[in-house]
């Protein structure tokens, strides 16, 4: 890539165990010269994958990063092979949790990181691997500008009775409530869905539904978001990969009685070892479950236990919105498997959700039968171009 080439906004996406990545010029429009991904960080078989350009095929790096921040200081260097830091606009961040204060993207500054660790307890499963990246690219590049842009900002304009959790009042002077996320593909769908179907599409009532290794839905009125399944963490909602989502809270003291569990290994339990792989005692991978749902019982369990849990949650935002106009899957699961999107929906007729069997096979953008109620889509999210537009127009 040139190093005259000006306007260049780079987007760092981090995740628990990985870092996508992306390079956008931004002249007249926002378009990425340069995208990959830094998969299984701390454990083995990472590598680096990436593509130099949308046409070029994928290419693979076996690499070693026992740790986040040594994968973040691998990408750095390896960046810097590619750009020349001092020709970017900005360095974009995805930070899933903006606490009670964030709600637009916001320049980076002492003040801005220093409410960031503040607020790291609130999601200790992504917030410090987010700061460390922060202050990586903050420590061997501190003129380029960053920008953090946020997941939970999406859901800011939830009514307060959605925002509430029922428990003492006092908490939420601590900045306890529903804040919900994956926001950042949130905004993008709803942007592309406006593109694709028009502006009275985009205000009608919607569902969205981002099913990956995480996994939530929300419900979208008048442009406005109304509700979401994740709440105070993204552990809640959906049963995820190896989240358990929402759970009966007096499970934490029977096993602290019966197993002598502490918090931090019930932590770690419903984050790590519960969702699809506790309940298939076998992968967490939703394609993995699928292939082996005919002779093992378990992930025949857990593949039924997520479409169930999906139709239940599509049908209280349909109660939600008074009624459905569109449902857009979106996600790794939501795009890629069609099996799993015509079991959930498979329930819903009554609501005028009715799949086209083979446009759904082929994973076609629209997938429901022509002059139906509802419209039912797939759309390929893209949280890294609205990183990069709202890069460019921050800084």
């Amino acid at each position: 890539m040139a190093a005259h080439q000006k306007n260049m906004i780079l987007t760092i996406n981090g995740g628990s165990s990985s870092i996508k990545f992306a390079v956008f010029l931004c002249d007249e429009k926002v378009s990425r010269t340069l995208a990959g991904k830094v998969e299984r960080i701390g454990i083995p078989g990472t590598s680096l994958a990436f593509t130099e350009n949308p046409d070029a095929s994928e290419q693979r790096l076996a690499i070693t990063a026992p740790t986040f921040d040594a994968a973040g200081k691998f990408l750095i260097d390896w960046l810097a092979q590619r750009i020349d830091f001092k020709t970017l606009r900005a360095v974009g961040h995805r930070v899933v949790h903006g606490g009670p204060n964030f709600s637009a993207p916001q320049i980076i500054d002492d003040a801005v990181l220093a409410e960031l660790r503040r607020i790291s307890p609130y999601d200790p499963e992504h917030m410090p691997a987010e700061i460390a990246l922060i202050e990586s690219f903050r420590a061997q590049h501190p003129d380029a500008p960053q920008l953090a842009c946020f997941d939970t900002a999406f859901h800011r304009s939830m009514p307060r009775v959605a925002k509430i959790l029922p428990i003492p009042r006092k908490y939420e002077a601590l900045g306890v409530q529903r804040f919900g996320f994956h926001g950042l593909s949130y905004t993008f769908l709803m942007e592309e869905l406006e593109r694709i179907a028009g502006t009275q599409a985009a205000r009608g009532r919607v569902i969205l539904a981002h099913f990956g290794s995480g996994c939530s839905l929300a419900a979208v009125k008048n442009g406005q978001c109304l509700d979401t399944s994740m709440a105070f963490t993204p552990t809640a909602g959906m049963p995820m990969s190896t989240r358990s989502g929402d759970l009966d809270p007096g499970l934490l003291w029977f096993l602290a009685r019966t197993e002598n569990m502490l918090p931090e290994q019930f932590h770690a339990m419903i984050n790590h070892e519960s969702g699809l792989l506790g309940i298939s005692e076998t992968s967490s991978d939703m394609r993995d479950l699928q292939a082996r749902s005919a002779t093992d019982p378990r992930a025949a369990e857990a593949v039924d236990l997520f479409c169930y849990a999906a139709q239940k949650w599509i049908g209280s935002y349909a109660a939600v919105l008074g009624g459905i106009d569109t449902l857009i899957f979106a996600g790794g699961i939501g795009e890629h498997a069609p099996n799993i999107r015509a079991r959930i929906c498979a329930n819903l007729n009554f609501l005028g959700i009715d799949l086209d069997a083979e446009q759904n096979a082929s994973n076609a953008p629209l997938i429901s039968k022509p002059n139906r109620p509802v419209s039912v889509r797939v759309i390929l999210t893209d949280e890294e171009s609205v990183i990069a537009r709202a890069a460019f127009d921050a800084v």
